[in-house]
């Protein structure tokens, strides 16, 4: 991380130079106080002059400050809190989300997995109809400060998977792994086949689909924000895992190589994301379905075009495009086909929608009640080949 930290601020010096400093540097100088603050706990203790000193709160870049002044703020901060750069969700978190209510016969049990490349924690929802043979299986990966129990109560995709008897994993990013528990999505250890993260996260699923006797056709990942990247990194680079993966307001894998390219594809939009790893190709490709917000203002909207243009390839224009309206929010859904006429992506993009899950209970966070159901489409897309 420190070595991804001073190249990103070696980069930051290049791009603040003269003439290009003030419009773009203030525009740098906001975007990184905004996303620190989000990021940053209440209070970071100071070194105290005197025994009782009271914690005081690390120093936020302002705007109009000199480069200099912000980028030696960059080094305290990340002197102090390894990992504070990280982008995390746009608001602050509700207090914290309890387990969401389990049906008579159903199970949602803590477990952790362990792997050479690293364990994790996650949730497991276990259906009452089929406990021990789910007929399917998801893996969720929630969004920046949030956990395994607020997603489920967020996204109500165990409601929704009991109807169809599938299970539910719900993969837990920790605190000493990113200081803002998002997924490491701009880290180039992170955006790989076999190492980092992706790989813990693959185990987890070839576990879960032994245990459970299921194929790849019935077996899916989704994610918000941070996990929404990773959904596509691992879409990416595992397709013969997964039949389908769902992405909400995430970005494409690459669009990031480290923090300050992280922070500018949030902002602006991707330069550039990673072609799919090379390996044995399925019998069909990782069909993809993506939301946006198109008022988000923590993960640019055209990072969903970017997630869509690497998914199609040369089926560069939709197959079908229908504009509608569910509780308050226009959206407009795209259908891109294969030649075979079989879709293979959905972009829903919803307006006046910020950084939230569309559809989701207001009890979870980072959750937009209004607006297409984005659990029930994202199932209604996994089960079903086409659309």
């Amino acid at each position: 991380m420190a070595h991804s930290f001073k190249a990103a601020l070696r980069r930051a010096s290049r791009l603040m130079r003269p003439p290009k400093l003030g419009k773009t540097a203030r525009s740098v100088q906001k975007m990184m106080a905004g996303l620190m603050q989000a990021s940053l706990p209440s209070a970071v203790p100071a070194k105290a002059a005197k025994p009782k000193a009271k914690p005081r709160k690390p120093a936020v870049p302002k705007i109009g400050q000199s480069l200099g002044t912000v980028m030696n703020q960059l080094r305290a901060m990340q002197s102090l809190m390894p990992g504070a750069m990280i982008p995390a969700a746009a608001g602050r978190p509700k207090a914290r989300v309890g387990a969401p209510p389990v049906p008579q016969g159903a199970q949602f049990v803590s477990r952790t997995y362990r792997c050479a490349a690293g364990s994790r924690g996650y949730k497991l929802y276990l259906p009452a109809r089929h406990p021990k043979q789910p007929q399917g299986l998801i893996v969720m990966l929630h969004g920046c400060s949030q956990n395994p129990d607020d997603f489920a109560v967020g996204t109500h995709m165990n409601a929704l998977a009991e109807k169809h008897g599938l299970a539910v994993a719900y993969a837990a990013q920790t605190n000493s792994h990113n200081a803002a528990a998002c997924w490491n999505w701009f880290k180039p250890g992170d955006q790989q086949r076999d190492a980092g993260e992706p790989a813990i996260l693959a185990g987890l699923t070839r576990k879960l689909t032994k245990d459970f006797g299921l194929d790849r056709e019935r077996v899916f990942v989704a994610g918000l924000s941070a996990g929404g990247a990773m959904a596509a990194t691992l879409a990416d680079v595992y397709p013969d895992l997964y039949a389908a993966a769902g992405i909400h307001s995430g970005l494409a894998r690459g669009a990031a190589r480290d923090v300050l390219s992280a922070m500018l594809a949030m902002r602006n939009g991707a330069v550039g994301a990673g072609a799919p790893v090379a390996v044995s190709p399925p019998s069909a490709p990782v069909r993809r379905i993506v939301f946006q917000g198109d008022a988000d203002r923590t993960v640019h909207p055209s990072n969903a075009d970017a997630i869509v243009a690497a998914a199609v390839g040369g089926a560069d224009r939709p197959a079908k495009v229908i504009k509608s309206a569910v509780r308050g929010r226009t959206y407009t859904r795209s259908a891109f086909a294969q030649a075979d006429g079989a879709v293979i992506v959905e972009l829903w993009m919803i307006e006046g929608a910020g950084h939230a899950w569309s559809g989701g209970r207001v009890a979870g966070s980072y959750t937009d009640a209004k607006g297409p159901d984005a659990s029930a489409q994202m199932l209604r897309f996994f089960l079903s080949k086409s659309s």
